[in-house]
Protein backbone atom coordinates (compact mmCIF):
# COMPACT_ATOMS: atom_id res chain seq x y z
CA UNK A 1 0.00 0.00 0.00
CA UNK A 2 2.80 2.33 0.44
CA UNK A 3 4.49 1.52 -2.57
CA UNK A 4 0.89 3.08 -3.89
CA UNK A 5 1.35 6.35 -2.37
CA UNK A 6 5.03 6.42 -3.40
CA UNK A 7 4.46 5.74 -6.89
CA UNK A 8 1.77 8.27 -6.84
CA UNK A 9 3.93 10.83 -4.97
CA UNK A 10 7.04 10.54 -7.30
CA UNK A 11 5.26 10.33 -10.65
CA UNK A 12 3.42 13.64 -9.70
CA UNK A 13 6.14 15.45 -8.54
CA UNK A 14 8.36 14.46 -11.80
CA UNK A 15 5.73 15.82 -14.07
CA UNK A 16 4.84 18.84 -11.87
CA UNK A 17 8.50 20.19 -11.31
CA UNK A 18 8.90 20.99 -15.22
CA UNK A 19 8.72 24.70 -15.67
CA UNK A 20 5.58 25.31 -16.72
CA UNK A 21 3.52 28.51 -16.74
CA UNK A 22 1.90 27.50 -13.60
CA UNK A 23 5.50 26.95 -11.89
CA UNK A 24 6.55 30.66 -13.33
CA UNK A 25 3.78 32.33 -12.06
CA UNK A 26 3.93 31.00 -8.49
CA UNK A 27 7.95 31.20 -8.35
CA UNK A 28 7.47 35.23 -9.48
CA UNK A 29 4.46 36.12 -6.65
CA UNK A 30 7.08 33.71 -3.98
CA UNK A 31 10.02 36.62 -5.30
CA UNK A 32 7.44 39.66 -4.74
CA UNK A 33 6.13 38.05 -1.68
CA UNK A 34 2.44 38.93 -3.32
CA UNK A 35 -0.61 36.93 -1.89
CA UNK A 36 2.03 34.02 -1.83
CA UNK A 37 -0.39 31.56 0.21
CA UNK A 38 -2.99 32.49 -1.73
CA UNK A 39 -1.40 31.62 -4.94
CA UNK A 40 -0.20 28.57 -3.75
CA UNK A 41 -3.48 27.41 -2.09
CA UNK A 42 -5.18 27.89 -5.12
CA UNK A 43 -2.71 26.40 -7.39
CA UNK A 44 -3.08 23.17 -5.25
CA UNK A 45 -6.86 22.94 -5.10
CA UNK A 46 -6.99 23.13 -8.97
CA UNK A 47 -3.93 20.61 -9.10
CA UNK A 48 -5.97 18.27 -6.35
CA UNK A 49 -9.67 18.82 -8.54
CA UNK A 50 -8.09 17.74 -11.83
CA UNK A 51 -6.46 15.26 -10.19
CA UNK A 52 -9.21 13.34 -8.60
CA UNK A 53 -11.72 14.26 -11.71
CA UNK A 54 -8.45 12.44 -13.58
CA UNK A 55 -9.12 9.42 -11.60
CA UNK A 56 -12.65 9.50 -11.20
CA UNK A 57 -12.33 8.67 -15.28
CA UNK A 58 -12.81 12.14 -16.31
CA UNK A 59 -9.72 11.98 -18.72
CA UNK A 60 -11.23 9.72 -20.97
CA UNK A 61 -13.85 11.92 -22.06
CA UNK A 62 -11.35 14.22 -23.15
CA UNK A 63 -9.76 11.96 -25.29
CA UNK A 64 -12.64 10.95 -27.18
CA UNK A 65 -13.85 14.11 -27.52
CA UNK A 66 -11.60 16.01 -30.31
CA UNK A 67 -13.80 19.58 -29.64
CA UNK A 68 -13.28 19.61 -26.12
CA UNK A 69 -9.43 18.94 -26.59
CA UNK A 70 -9.40 21.56 -29.41
CA UNK A 71 -11.71 24.36 -27.11
CA UNK A 72 -8.94 23.91 -24.51
CA UNK A 73 -6.07 23.96 -26.67
CA UNK A 74 -7.26 27.11 -28.72
CA UNK A 75 -8.79 28.93 -25.12
CA UNK A 76 -5.19 27.82 -23.43
CA UNK A 77 -3.22 29.57 -25.89
CA UNK A 78 -4.81 32.38 -25.90
CA UNK A 79 -4.45 33.34 -22.52
CA UNK A 80 -0.37 32.14 -22.68
CA UNK A 81 0.07 34.72 -25.39
CA UNK A 82 -1.69 37.46 -23.15
CA UNK A 83 -0.02 37.17 -20.16
CA UNK A 84 3.61 36.73 -22.03
CA UNK A 85 2.97 39.45 -23.66
CA UNK A 86 2.44 40.81 -20.23
CA UNK A 87 5.82 39.38 -19.41
CA UNK A 88 7.43 40.98 -22.31
CA UNK A 89 6.51 44.31 -21.66
CA UNK A 90 7.50 44.35 -17.82
CA UNK A 91 11.08 43.15 -19.20
CA UNK A 92 11.31 46.13 -22.17
CA UNK A 93 10.30 48.47 -19.30
CA UNK A 94 12.53 47.62 -16.67
CA UNK A 95 14.07 49.31 -14.14
CA UNK A 96 12.15 47.10 -11.32
CA UNK A 97 13.92 45.62 -8.09
CA UNK A 98 12.44 43.94 -5.12
CA UNK A 99 11.26 47.27 -3.82
CA UNK A 100 7.11 45.93 -3.22
CA UNK A 101 6.55 50.04 -1.96
CA UNK A 102 6.96 50.70 -5.77
CA UNK A 103 5.93 48.07 -6.94
CA UNK A 104 1.48 47.54 -7.81
CA UNK A 105 0.31 44.72 -6.44
CA UNK A 106 -2.18 42.53 -7.61
CA UNK A 107 -5.54 42.91 -5.86
CA UNK A 108 -6.52 39.23 -3.73
CA UNK A 109 -9.33 39.01 -6.54
CA UNK A 110 -6.75 39.47 -9.12
CA UNK A 111 -4.31 37.15 -7.55
CA UNK A 112 -6.95 34.59 -7.36
CA UNK A 113 -7.72 34.64 -11.01
CA UNK A 114 -4.39 34.61 -12.10
CA UNK A 115 -3.32 31.55 -10.36
CA UNK A 116 -6.51 29.65 -11.17
CA UNK A 117 -5.99 30.62 -15.05
CA UNK A 118 -2.52 29.35 -14.82
CA UNK A 119 -3.72 26.15 -13.44
CA UNK A 120 -7.07 25.65 -15.52
CA UNK A 121 -6.27 27.45 -18.78
CA UNK A 122 -3.45 25.25 -19.58
CA UNK A 123 -3.98 22.26 -21.74
CA UNK A 124 -0.82 20.98 -20.42
CA UNK A 125 -2.22 20.67 -16.78
CA UNK A 126 -5.18 18.39 -18.33
CA UNK A 127 -2.72 16.06 -20.18
CA UNK A 128 -0.56 15.93 -17.15
CA UNK A 129 -3.16 15.54 -14.55
CA UNK A 130 -6.67 13.94 -15.86
CA UNK A 131 -5.33 12.53 -18.72
CA UNK A 132 -1.56 10.76 -17.53
CA UNK A 133 -2.26 10.91 -13.32
CA UNK A 134 -6.49 9.78 -14.14
CA UNK A 135 -5.59 6.81 -16.18
CA UNK A 136 -2.28 5.52 -14.16
CA UNK A 137 -4.79 5.63 -11.08
CA UNK A 138 -7.46 4.24 -12.49
CA UNK A 139 -5.29 1.66 -13.43
CA UNK A 140 -5.17 0.67 -9.40
CA UNK A 141 -7.25 -1.69 -7.55
CA UNK A 142 -10.58 0.31 -6.64
CA UNK A 143 -9.52 0.27 -3.10
CA UNK A 144 -5.77 1.50 -3.79
CA UNK A 145 -7.10 4.29 -6.06
CA UNK A 146 -7.53 6.44 -3.09
CA UNK A 147 -4.32 5.91 -2.12
CA UNK A 148 -2.53 6.86 -5.10
CA UNK A 149 -4.57 10.19 -5.19
CA UNK A 150 -3.21 11.37 -1.88
CA UNK A 151 0.40 10.52 -3.46
CA UNK A 152 -0.40 12.79 -6.11
CA UNK A 153 -2.43 15.52 -4.12
CA UNK A 154 0.70 15.31 -1.57
CA UNK A 155 3.08 16.12 -4.42
CA UNK A 156 1.17 19.01 -5.37
CA UNK A 157 0.63 20.80 -1.97
CA UNK A 158 4.41 20.01 -0.86
CA UNK A 159 6.02 21.57 -4.65
CA UNK A 160 4.03 24.55 -4.43
CA UNK A 161 4.80 25.14 -0.90
CA UNK A 162 8.31 24.60 -1.59
CA UNK A 163 8.20 26.89 -4.92
CA UNK A 164 6.25 29.79 -3.68
CA UNK A 165 8.08 30.13 -0.22
CA UNK A 166 11.32 28.64 -1.15
CA UNK A 167 11.54 31.17 -3.84
CA UNK A 168 12.49 33.89 -0.79
CA UNK A 169 16.31 31.99 -1.08
CA UNK A 170 16.33 34.27 -4.44
CA UNK A 171 15.60 37.43 -3.15
CA UNK A 172 18.99 38.86 -2.87
CA UNK A 173 19.47 37.99 -6.64
CA UNK A 174 16.22 39.70 -7.48
CA UNK A 175 17.18 43.12 -5.86
CA UNK A 176 18.72 44.20 -9.04
CA UNK A 177 16.56 45.18 -11.48
CA UNK A 178 18.52 43.07 -14.55
CA UNK A 179 17.45 40.32 -12.81
CA UNK A 180 13.77 40.85 -13.00
CA UNK A 181 14.05 41.38 -16.85
CA UNK A 182 15.98 38.29 -17.33
CA UNK A 183 13.12 36.69 -15.82
CA UNK A 184 10.31 38.48 -17.30
CA UNK A 185 11.65 37.70 -20.55
CA UNK A 186 12.55 34.07 -20.05
CA UNK A 187 8.76 33.56 -18.82
CA UNK A 188 7.94 35.46 -22.25
CA UNK A 189 9.50 32.95 -23.95
CA UNK A 190 8.39 29.98 -22.21
CA UNK A 191 4.81 31.14 -22.51
CA UNK A 192 4.73 31.55 -26.02
CA UNK A 193 6.81 28.31 -26.32
CA UNK A 194 4.39 26.48 -24.82
CA UNK A 195 1.50 28.35 -26.45
CA UNK A 196 3.00 27.65 -29.91
CA UNK A 197 3.25 23.99 -28.98
CA UNK A 198 -0.31 23.94 -28.08
CA UNK A 199 -1.34 25.45 -31.59
CA UNK A 200 0.91 23.71 -33.94
CA UNK A 201 0.79 20.17 -31.93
Amino acid sequence: MSNVYLNGFLLTLGLIMAIGAQNAHVLRQGLRGEHVLLTIGVSAACDILLISLGIAGVGSLFVANPDLMAAARYGGAAFLVWYGTRALLSALRGGRAMDLAEHKRMSRGQALLAAAGFSLLNPHAYLDTVVLLGSIGSQQAEDLRPLFAAGAISASVVWFLLLGYGARLLAPLFSKPVAWRVLDALVALMLWAIAASLLLG
